[in-house]
């Protein structure tokens, strides 16, 4: 990428006015443009407020029918995934668009977890977008287009391969800028696709991952929050009980009275509280681990009801549904000190005093719904990850439901796909964000070079158990396979217990741990995946059809 061939294509506004412009320089404000090293900077100087509807830097490039495009979600569990130049983005139906967007349900928040209320969905082939990064491959090398730091506003990559065109965006809404501000830091990094992403990171400042890879269990995916502690002693003695190493037990969502009361423990669940159940996991050799959503709160909850203005508001002051879990849910606003005091004092509690030593940190998106105290959504989730990390210190956190890039570096583990079912269905009028099983393996293997990197991948939960299963056990172990190829927590919610021969069998391969090497991972026709790999040292090839979970042997 050259400087000379940059164009701009650039809405904004001064004192109300709205303008267009496709310069870099105009009566109101001025763009100073550096390159070194790969990097481009774009620095905006103005001695006016101006606020930007959009903002465009349009770079050629020439596109082959080879090429494969990489565009990478929202969030964890946002679809991400390779398209051909003549491919067409539809995992977002027009009618799911449609009432989201238009009907009630935009109003009990199920649309804001994911870009739908603030970014246009493409609807015609040839254009891939996606957040913060991606990239072009041809066989084994990638073009990287790559922001270094989302703190000046997330950065949308799109992909026109009808036009020949890479177009970087910023989503600017809310800020009114006056002065100098930092507006971009893009890299473009050629080469093959190991070595490129760790330039990339390299060239954003965050060291290789050295936190380890790790098997364990959560309560989530058999019992949901239908836990109690009868139920978590009983699984945690059948797995203490088995041959296959386990290293973490983390118990998921059911324990407190409500979603935001994190130290209230369900005393009909857990009459001897948390801290006798993390003493419990101690005395088995294992790290105990807890599930909360830190910046979430239900209307019904005595955070909510006692401290409303600890709360995000929309603009006429009135709290802001940020999610539609729990019946509607609402977001802590990390800007307000009684809000941020009060993170501090439940991490302490859970992880000092109970003794907790990882923590999964769900629906963290909730943070940055909307641009407030004249930042940006990208600026407020960087700063909400400093947060986090912060209360965290140098305990253990696993990362979910987190818009990727300001968690780069900050969490020791994060999902990089949605839930996944308890079948192998293929839904389409889905959110982007919802429970799937054919997009969480598409983001198991189209988002591993994050592992290692930004963090160890947690390509969520395998399950190798009969009951409570809509999946044949050939599909089951499938998913366990690529979880254990391309992922790095490994997860299980069985009561082992009840395992026969062949699913302990199974449960010991997928957690010894391996030497892999990824030789290739793509889609090789319509739906057929095809991945081709080395385990310690012997060739392994995987194809399967990511739709139904059909096996191709």
């Amino acid at each position: 990428m050259n400087i000379s061939d940059i164009s701009y294509k650039i809405n904004y506004r001064v004192d109300g006015k709205k303008f267009a412009c496709n310069s870099d320089k105009t009566e109101h404000f001025k763009l100073n443009v550096l390159q070194e090293n790969q990097v481009i900077k774009l620095y905006l100087e103005t001695n006016m407020p101006v606020s930007f509807d959009k903002f465009e830097m349009r770079v050629p490039y020439k596109y082959k029918s080879d090429s494969r495009i990489f565009v990478n979600g929202y969030q964890s569990w946002t679809d991400s995934m390779e398209y051909e130049p003549t491919g067409k983005m539809s995992e977002f139906t027009r009618l799911m668009e449609f009432l989201v967007k238009y009907t009630p349900m935009k109003r009990i928040g199920l649309p804001k977890s994911g870009d739908t209320l603030f970014w246009n969905y493409p609807r015609k082939r040839g254009v891939f977008y996606g957040w913060s990064y991606g990239y072009v491959r041809h066989g084994n090398n990638v073009e990287i287009f790559g922001s270094l730091d989302e703190r000046c506003g997330y950065t949308v990559v799109t992909f026109d391969a009808n036009n020949n065109e890479v177009i970087i965006s910023k989503e600017l809404e809310g800020v009114i800028y006056d002065g100098k501000s930092k507006m971009l830091e893009l890299a473009t990094i050629c080469g093959e696709y190991d070595w490129a992403f760790d330039e990339y990171f390299q060239k954003m400042g965050i060291k290789a991952c050295e936190t380890k890879r790790r098997c364990g269990y959560t309560s989530w995916y058999n019992y949901y929050n239908r836990i109690n502690e009868e139920i978590i002693n009983r699984d945690l003695d059948s797995i203490a009980n088995q041959d296959s190493k386990f290293d973490c037990f983390q118990i998921d969502d059911g324990y407190q009275e409500s979603i935001g009361d994190w130290l209230t423990t369900d005393k009909n669940k857990f009459p001897n509280g948390m801290k006798v159940v993390a003493d419990s996991i101690h005395s088995k050799g294992l790290l105990a681990g807890l599930w909360l959503a830190p910046f979430a709160a239900v209307k019904k909850s005595k955070l909510f009801t006692e401290h409303p203005d600890w709360f995000i508001k929309d603009k006429k002051g009135r709290p802001y549904n940020t999610g539609a879990n729990w019946g509607g849910f609402y977001s802590l606003d990390i800007y307000n000190e009684g809000a941020r005091n009060y993170l501090k004092h439940v991490f302490d509690v859970v992880l000092n005093e109970w003794g907790y030593d990882l923590v999964k940190l769900d629906f963290l998106y909730g943070a940055c719904v909307l641009p407030m105290h004249n930042k940006t959504r990208g600026e407020i989730m960087c700063d909400a990850m400093d947060l986090i990390r912060e209360c965290c210190g140098d305990k253990l956190i696993l990362g979910c439901g987190a818009p990727m890039m300001p968690a780069f570096g900050k969490v020791d583990y994060c999902r990089i796909g949605a839930d996944v079912e308890l079948s192998w269905k293929n839904i389409k009028n889905k959110t982007r964000e919802d429970v799937s099983t054919p997009h969480t393996i598409c983001n198991t293997i189209f988002r591993r070079h994050l592992d290692g990197r930004a963090w160890r991948n947690d390509p969520d939960v395998f399950m190798l158990r009969d009951n409570n299963m809509y999946m044949p056990f050939e599909q089951r172990k499938l998913v366990a396979k690529i979880n254990s190829t391309f992922g790095s927590l490994l997860f299980i919610s069985d009561d082992v217990s009840r395992y026969n021969e062949e699913q302990k069998a199974a449960l010991k391969e997928t957690f010894a741990q391996k030497d892999i090497k990824i030789i290739s991972a793509e889609f090789v026709q319509k739906d057929i995946m095809k991945a081709v790999f080395e385990e310690d040292g012997k060739p392994v090839e995987l194809k399967f059809n990511v739709r139904n979970g059909e096996i191709i042997r």
